[in-house]
């Protein structure tokens, strides 16, 4: 089911800066955007399922698009954390000529978790992605990061078999080895929350370093100081990949977790680059 209503723009920018206040994010620059950008024409809701959480905020840019970037939000996949956090990335890359789709999930605590989370993501993208012309990336921060390079991977399997294939990845502090992240007991156990009791068959079809190598070229831009995710989480993915045989490339910044989606700073200047050398 695919229906289309109008979004408020202001609310959707409230919500991100009542959640970086929340967050400890940078609250002077998220919810803004950068320099050197255009207004984008307009943005549109897409509902892609009847869960309140199915959704997809797709923002159109003023010009010819370069392309479509997946915008798909963080929060160690927890209700709490919404797809406010991907408004402020979507906006500043559809003033850059992007189309750049906010994908809003079922998370642990409404719906969401091992397998019905990557149901969402997969039929997001392909609410948006179907018959578009040009690259389609995803970009996602934390477990959003996980979300996308699963992506690219899921076609793999009869379950997520048929939708739009992916071109790039872009994962931002991604949460790229669930075995790790359950070793570590990242974010207070939440990737066995996201997992269940994970067999060795649920790490096969979730995990993006089970799922080495991929298709599509991988960028894991991640800080060196972030203390919520380890920056090994990327180092050891991107060499895994490598070694596989995969375009994998990491991208070392500064700005600890949350600089990769604060649109005023390096960090995210980093991830701009990358998407520049695509199109």
């Amino acid at each position: 089911m695919r229906r289309r209503t109008l979004l408020a723009l202001p609310a959707l920018g409230l919500g991100a800066s009542a959640l970086a206040a929340c967050s400890g994010e940078p609250s002077g620059t998220v919810g803004g955007v950068s320099d050197h950008v255009s207004p984008d024409a307009g943005t549109e809701r897409i509902s892609y399922g009847d869960d309140p959480s199915q959704w997809v905020d797709l923002h159109t840019p003023s010009g010819d698009s370069r392309g479509l970037v997946v915008v798909i939000h963080g929060g160690f996949w927890k209700a709490q954390y919404g797809a406010d956090y991907g408004a402020p990335l979507a906006e500043d890359l559809a003033g850059r000529g992007w189309t750049a789709a906010n994908v809003e999930y079922r998370r642990v605590g409404n719906g969401g978790g091992f397998p019905e989370t990557l149901d969402d993501v997969h039929a997001a993208i392909g609410a948006v992605a179907d018959g578009t012309d040009g690259p389609v990336v995803t970009l996602g921060h934390s477990a959003g990061g996980h979300l996308a390079a699963w992506a690219a991977a899921r076609g793999r399997f009869q379950r997520w078999s048929g939708g739009p294939d992916l071109t790039h990845v872009v994962s931002q502090a991604g949460v790229v080895d669930l075995r790790a992240a359950v070793r570590d007991h990242l974010g207070t156990d939440a990737a066995l929350a996201f997992l269940g009791e994970p067999s060795e068959a649920t790490y096969e079809r979730a995990d993006p370093m089970t799922q080495v190598p991929l298709d599509v070229p991988v960028w894991a831009v991640h800080a060196r100081d972030d203390d919520t995710v380890p920056f090994s989480q990327s180092e050891d993915y991107v060499a895994a990949a490598t070694q596989a045989g995969a375009e994998a490339t990491l991208v070392p910044v500064e700005g600890g977790h949350f600089g990769v989606i604060d649109t005023g700073s390096d960090a995210w200047a980093a991830c701009l680059e990358v998407l520049d050398s695509i199109a």
